[in-house]
């Protein structure tokens, strides 16, 4: 009978607070002034500019702001604002740190209302301390929080990892539309549109920023920038030197591919080995020991009807 009653006022309170929620969001009411309204179409102020008095910035209320305030106090905890900015690039995301920030502080919020919805069942049901699970709940905001860096950590890695199992392919054609006597604008034109995948996608957002004003040798080392991987920089390099100097290319694309694949073979040796230690676990605390017993146990068992 407790537990149908609690259930049903833990249901009541959900439901209460997504009807809580629905009314907050509902626009009723709100007076939207011009200036929110052609703010979209406009450029963002600079940073530290004060904004005309009596408008108000889109999408800015109590929640925003709180927030924005926790993201701020995670990320004077925490630190490291410069390296969030580095990942973010590496995985292809905007580097928005701000926003990272408030995502660590939902993830971080999820954790620990899941935990709190399981521990208010175990204190019902099982008699928890009820310190101790606010010191779970803690505990899993601060892991949640850390959870989403460590995605983000993932992500940039994974995306490195692709970015390189691309390299060669996409080296060797450039180096075959250069060799066949196109520019090196054009040969970059081709590859962007002929490939697919994450450094492609580099090169039509290379191609994109010259198109709209930056030299191409400014898109490519921000490529290089972005990327931060050592065989992208000296790609982006060479090709930098091949447009400002007019050097021939084929040749240091088919160099530098072949080198890229050297890297990735070697790599690959490199995990084999790693895998093959870690083989040896199994082998070692589950098969020997079974191997041993089976050879062992019949003789004991004789050595113990001989006695």
């Amino acid at each position: 009978m407790t537990m149908s009653i609690f259930l049903g006022g833990l249901l009541g309170g959900v439901l209460a607070v997504g009807l809580l929620l629905m009314v907050v969001g509902v626009p009723i009411g709100r007076q939207i002034d011009l200036g929110a309204r052609i703010e979209p179409y406009l450029d963002q102020l600079p940073e530290g500019t004060a904004r005309r008095p009596g408008t108000k910035s889109r999408g800015r209320d109590g929640a925003t702001d709180g927030l924005r305030w926790a993201g701020r106090v995670v990320d004077r905890v925490l630190g490291g604002a410069d390296s969030v900015a580095l990942r973010l690039q590496r995985a292809g995301l905007p580097a928005d740190v701000e926003g990272f920030r408030i995502q660590q502080v939902l993830w971080g919020v999820a954790a620990a209302v899941l935990v709190a919805i399981v521990g208010s069942l175990a204190v019902w049901t099982r008699g928890v301390s009820v310190p101790a699970l606010a010191v779970v709940i803690l505990t899993a905001a601060f892991g949640g929080v850390l959870l989403r860096d460590q995605l983000l950590s993932r992500a940039a890695t994974r995306r490195e990892r692709r970015i390189m199992a691309e390299f060669p392919a996409i080296a060797e054609l450039l180096a075959l539309s250069v060799t066949a006597g196109e520019g090196t604008t054009q040969a970059l034109d081709r590859v962007a549109r002929l490939s697919r995948g994450e450094l492609s996608d580099e090169l039509e957002l290379c191609l994109a920023q010259a198109r709209t004003g930056a030299t191409m040798a400014e898109a490519l080392e921000g490529m290089g920038d972005r990327t931060g991987l050592g065989p992208i920089v000296r790609f982006v390099d060479g090709l930098v030197v091949a447009i400002e100097r007019g050097t021939p290319l084929g040749e240091v694309l088919r160099a530098q591919a072949q080198d890229a694949r050297e890297a990735a073979r070697q790599q690959l040796i490199e995990e084999g080995g790693r895998r093959e230690i870690l083989m040896m676990i199994p082998v070692v605390f589950l098969v020997l020991p079974v191997t041993v017993l089976f050879a062992v146990y019949p003789g004991a068992s004789l050595l113990r009807l001989t006695v």
